[in-house]
């Protein structure tokens, strides 16, 4: 047998080829001429020859398939089945597109079959075809189809009204479900229908453990088909006598709801489940243009679509959730009777399509993750850079190519890191600042920009910590007032100057390194944690007045690094710490990644904890007062004896790992 098909390349088609292939037919391949390489390929994938496989040269949206004079006579009257399943299958793609391809490519399609004298003209059309009709839709309906306002919608119902009222070969039309991956692989060729949603389940999944319950929606039931299924029905019903003029729903006739699919790739992808799913019809009591004036509303429509952006789903694919329409198979039931073609279960190979998806088609997967992506070539400030987690920050900068502005007091340091930095082959500019003096700041400000003209990432690094009770402070508010000068203000001033240049190029990221101290309210520490804390909450404030205007804040509650700045706390040598490289690592996710916060997960249950049961949180934290003493520092003495550590405060910093005492 000979065969012709448009869309031959496609997903389905590329698996349909192979089916047909098997049956020992010659396969015409409708090809652009500039997409006969993919072509190649796909001969090697199938084992086949250009005798067996042979590419037609033409175009979707020209009159005839655009098939030139010669080849058409060559075809005619030699293609005993025609093959429609060129179309946009994308749910996102413009109005424009999808009019051209679906409803004037079918219409040059079945112009073409005619031309060819084709025995048989089989369009693949889907079950969009319907729109969101309310009930049962049956394989022998078309004109009762509803609400067709969506453009995929309206275009696949009017490519199949083409081929129902022009097409004078004999046809049989298929409207597939939502075409996912392959069954037994998880192959699949981009991200639609229910893949949308993975990228959701996936970012629950690294925030939640997995049995932790969470609350979802309970939707309409989708109708999801595996693309061997499909093939395999088609390849089937195609080659039957006598079931010209029908229509095959190829359809799951017992479909899971959206909550149901959403918690089946979410065991998948061993994310939690959503214990309780909430059926959208039971706020059907509130009038629909109540609804949709708060559905308007600015703010809702703001945090709507940066929540769906953030995502990777499209608006439009909203509109599918309460989808309603069921879909009667009786027909496809017939002819595929005792012929083991059934759709199989998708908890069954549900494993299969996300490994497939996570491993192929994360849309993380093709953006540059990587330090060197995001800073090569960008003005990244570091201040405090001449030692600890500045340092190690600057190091990693350097190596990935940043054009590097280093800050501190020390000129003769400050000279020793600049140099140690170029000879790793970096750029490097080095200007000696005060931080906790407002003028100097003002001039540090003023030179960067005069030098480079922007800032792309302000790294706030520099700060001062003071370790002392409150019972040794009565006589130190000097103490204070430092670390406020510097922690805050400095930080402050130093925003505040780079800052307008930042918006009016609408690019830049503050990154302030915080402390752990700020969500566990560490005592001891009250005026370092006071410092960080009026700096958390500045940049709480700012991020809200510029966050449509792409500058962007990350605060990192950083736990206890091992630093000089910890060295006079010399119980410190004798708890766990983290390294400044370890420190920096998360400086470097802060600035690829730009999230609102990292902290570490013991940080975060602190914070739950005084939210949640702020009595609990500070017997806590008193115990561990309690526990550890002052420094001689502190307290005044001048002993450089070493405070010896008993197992139990070994054991007690071992279990509150980073936290500040």
């Amino acid at each position: 047998m000979n065969y012709f098909l448009t869309g031959g390349t496609g997903f389905i088609g590329r698996f349909l080829v192979e089916k047909l292939l098997a049956r020992g037919g010659t396969v015409h391949v409708l090809v652009r001429e500039q997409s006969q390489d993919k072509l190649d390929k796909l001969r090697e994938r199938w084992g086949a020859d250009e005798s067996q496989v042979k590419a037609v040269i033409g175009d979707l949206t020209s009159k005839n398939l655009g098939i030139d004079a010669k080849t058409m006579k060559a075809l005619k009257g030699n293609i005993d089945h025609f093959f429609h399943l060129a179309a946009v299958y994308d749910m996102g793609a413009d109005e424009e597109a999808q009019q051209a391809t679906n409803i004037e490519g079918t219409r040059a399609a079945v112009n073409a079959a005619e031309a060819m004298d084709a025995k048989h003209f089989h369009h693949v059309s889907s079950i969009a075809a319907a729109g969101l009709f309310k009930g049962i839709f049956r394989e022998d309906m078309f004109e009762e189809a509803e609400k067709l306002d969506h453009p995929y919608l309206r275009t696949k119902h009017e490519s199949e009204k083409v081929v129902r009222e022009e097409c004078k070969v004999p046809f049989r039309i298929y409207r597939p479900g939502m075409v996912i991956g392959h069954s037994a692989t998880g192959e699949m060729d981009k991200v639609d229908g229910p893949y949308y949603f993975f990228k959701m389940i996936q970012k629950i999944r690294h925030a939640l453990p997995q049995w932790v319950p969470t609350i979802g929606v309970e939707g309409g039931r989708l109708n999801i088909v595996p693309v061997d299924f499909v093939v395999n029905a088609m390849d089937h019903i195609a080659h039957l006598d006598g079931e010209d003029g029908k229509c095959f729903h190829l359809v799951d006739t017992d479909p899971y709801k959206v909550g149901e699919i959403l918690n089946i790739f979410s065991e998948a992808g061993h994310a939690p489940r959503m214990g309780m799913r909430i059926d959208s019809r039971m706020f059907g009591f509130v009038p629909p243009f109540i609804r949709q004036s708060l559905k308007n509303l600015p703010p809702v429509k703001r945090l709507t679509s940066a929540i769906l952006d953030d995502m990777g789903i499209p608006p439009s694919v909203m509109s599918f959730i309460n989808y309603p329409t069921r879909f009667d198979a009786r027909e496809t039931e017939r002819v595929l009777k005792d012929t083991g073609i059934e759709v199989p279960r998708l908890p069954d190979y549900s494993p299969v399509i996300w490994d497939y998806w996570e491993r192929n088609l994360d849309p993380d997967l093709f953006k540059d993750r990587t330090l060197k992506g995001t800073v090569e070539g960008r003005v990244c400030v570091v201040t405090g850079a001449t030692s600890g987690i500045g340092l190690a920050t600057a190091q990693k900068l350097a190596d990935a190519g940043a054009i590097l502005v280093i800050g501190a007091r020390k000129l003769e340091r400050l000279k020793e890191v600049a140099a140690e930095l170029e000879s790793r082959g970096a750029s490097v500019h080095a200007y000696p600042c005060d931080f906790s003096d407002m003028d100097a700041c003002d001039e540090f400000v003023k030179t960067v920009l005069d030098n480079h003209g922007h800032v792309d990432v302000l790294v706030n690094n520099a700060g001062r910590s003071i370790r002392r009770s409150l019972d040794l402070s009565f006589d130190r508010f000097h103490d204070f007032e430092r670390t406020m000068q510097l922690n805050y203000f400095g930080s402050v001033r130093l925003i505040m100057g780079f800052a307008p240049k930042m918006l009016e190029n609408r690019r830049g990221h503050v990154v302030n390194i915080s402390s752990i101290g700020v969500l566990t309210n560490a005592p001891r520490f009250s005026a370092y944690v006071a410092s960080k804390s009026a700096l958390d909450a500045f940049s709480r404030c700012a991020a809200a007045e510029w966050s449509d205007r792409n500058v962007t804040f990350t605060t990192i509650n950083m736990p206890l690094v091992k630093t000089p700045m910890i060295a006079p706390t010399k119980i410190y040598d004798s708890v766990p710490t983290l390294t400044p490289e370890e420190a920096a690592g998360m400086v470097a996710d802060a600035i690829v990644y730009r999230p609102k916060r990292i902290a570490t997960r013991l940080g975060i249950f602190a914070q739950v904890l005084h939210a949640l049961a702020p009595k609990m949180g500070e017997i806590v934290m008193n115990t561990g007062y309690r526990m550890f003493p002052d420094s001689p520092a502190a307290a005044g003495s001048r002993s450089g004896e070493k405070p010896k550590v008993s197992t139990e405060q070994v054991a007690f910093a071992a279990i509150m790992r980073g936290i500040y005492w």
